[in-house]
């Protein structure tokens, strides 16, 4: 189990009312909360608060979960006064009066995970904030932003006068002489599983996440005797120091194991690359055979006029070879076994290029997964033809980064085109995706190595080193072999 699955489990239990033991001497929730209705009713009878709109019984299809029979369900509009910034207040007299120093603005970015950061960016005058006294914060009660970060809560502990700013809602807990809810309970509940459901059950999915002031309002939360409440808060917070523990060395351990299996895959990938993983077959057609067919096709292409005659590349001395391999594999620059072709990136300040492309654009961000399936952008038929050439990269063509983000590779499961930090690999001859296969597994262990190349070191692969390129090539039924023991161990590993 996960830290994080860990404390939702400990708050989940905690809001079921199975953290703590209940005591029958408890005075029942239903007795509270008729207390804190009865003092709701006289501030708006003071014209303190404002009315809200009545809101519907819970009903039993509505409550997410079985709670003890002393406790009770309720809004969050039932025990809370939630109120926010109105936007015509900080456009009228807030955005145009802000300072240096004075009363802070809390934005969403002070409130994180249960913490407020006191790195205030904005500030009014004292006179400001008195004037708006609705969104003023003078006392104890919690904040969210209701914009962006949704989910986020935090208390703010009243020792100070700040005030709301733009997208950030206040629940403040109503009650008489110190009988009310708990904030910290609040808080713990909206942090938990179920609370977080809460919270989002009316999002609104814009350019930023959004909920509004009444889908807080309608926040359903299980309400606890008041004493009740206490000792679940006393015990979150003695359990929690021993969950921040238990992620520390959680975390320490994943990291050794994520870094020993790291460096177990490099091996094998160092050991398959030696013709070390399985064994070799005298029966293989020699892979010198292979590299006479590749010259053979690659000298038909360029008769055909299929692909242009590109400048000999230097024969591989004895010096630029890292390792011994099996006699029957040879040793081949990567520009000798494949072609490639690079990308482009239309001009961004050509909106014709992008606005309702239809066309998958691949970006190195987009190099995440074995199959490529989909990608964040895409371009216009405009562009695929002014730019691109109407040329484009098919299902199933190999894909690698050569420049930032070195050896990323994804196959593609689209047609599409990419920008210039991305090489469309076709080997000369493949009919059966062996050797394409072969170069996903080895290709990024060879790429982000300098003993393959010291051009690599500096990170500065472009057209001539890639082409440069050492491959050792094992016969192809060896290929064949070898990518099938890989995904096999990778798989225990995963």
């Amino acid at each position: 189990m996960t830290p994080e699955q860990l404390r939702a489990s400990i708050l989940q239990q905690a809001m079921e009312g199975k953290l703590v033991k209940q005591d029958p001497n408890d005075e029942p929730a239903s007795v509270l909360l008729e207390k804190i209705a009865e003092e709701k009713a006289r501030l708006i009878r003071e014209k303190k608060i404002k009315r809200t709109k009545k809101l519907p019984e819970i009903t039993d299809d509505e409550k997410p979960f079985a709670i003890p029979d002393s406790w009770e369900w309720a809004y969050l509009s039932d025990v809370a006064n939630i109120t926010k910034l109105a936007g015509f207040e900080y456009t009228k007299y807030i955005k145009p009066n802000l300072k240096d120093n004075g009363i802070p603005l809390f934005k969403a970015k002070n409130i994180h995970n249960g913490e407020i950061n006191y790195q205030f960016e904005n500030f009014i005058t004292e006179e400001q904030s008195d004037n708006l006294i609705r969104s003023q914060l003078n006392k104890k009660c919690l904040l969210t932003p209701y914009v962006g970060s949704i989910g986020n809560v935090a208390i703010f502990p009243g020792t100070f006068k700040a005030h709301l700013g733009s997208n950030v809602g206040k629940i403040e807990l109503l009650g008489f002489n110190k009988l009310s809810l708990l904030e910290e309970f609040v808080m713990e509940y909206l942090k938990s599983p179920q609370g977080y459901i809460q919270l989002t059950k009316h999002l609104k999915s814009t350019a930023q996440p959004s909920i509004s002031i009444t889908a807080l309002r309608e926040v359903i939360l299980p309400i606890p005797p008041l004493v009740e409440q206490k000792r679940i808060v006393a015990k979150i917070d003695q359990i929690m120091p021993l969950v921040d523990e238990y992620a520390e060395a959680y975390d320490k351990l994943k990291k050794l194991d994520d870094g020993f299996n790291d460096k177990l895959k490099q091996s094998l990938l160092q050991y398959a690359m030696e013709g070390k993983l399985v064994k070799q077959d005298p029966n293989d057609e020699p892979a010198s055979v292979l590299l006479e067919k590749i010259t053979e096709e690659k000298a038909r292409l360029i008769r055909e006029k299929k692909i242009k005659r590109t400048k000999k590349l230097p024969e591989i001395t004895d010096d630029e070879k890292p390792f011994e391999i099996p006699d029957s594999w040879e040793w081949v620059r990567l520009g000798n076994l494949v072609r490639f072709t690079l990308g482009k990136t239309p001009k961004r300040s050509m909106p014709e290029y992008w606005e309702s492309g239809t066309i998958p654009w691949v970006s190195i961000s987009d190099l995440n997964n074995a199959t490529l399936k989909q990608t964040k952008e895409h371009i216009t038929p405009k562009a695929y033809s002014e730019v691109f050439g109407e040329t484009i990269s098919t299902a199933g063509t190999m894909l690698m980064s050569f420049k930032l983000t070195i050896g990323k590779v994804s196959i593609l499961g689209i047609d599409a085109v990419h920008n210039e930090a991305i090489i469309s690999i076709y080997p000369y001859i493949d009919a059966n995706k062996i050797i394409r296969d072969y170069l996903y597994k080895v290709l990024p262990f060879i790429s982000q190595h300098g003993d393959f190349n010291t051009a690599i070191k500096g990170k500065t692969l472009n057209k001539k080193s890639l082409s440069n390129l050492l491959i050792p090539l094992p016969p192809l039924a060896e290929q064949k072999r070898i990518v099938a023991k890989l995904d096999q161990l990778m798989s225990i590993m995963h």
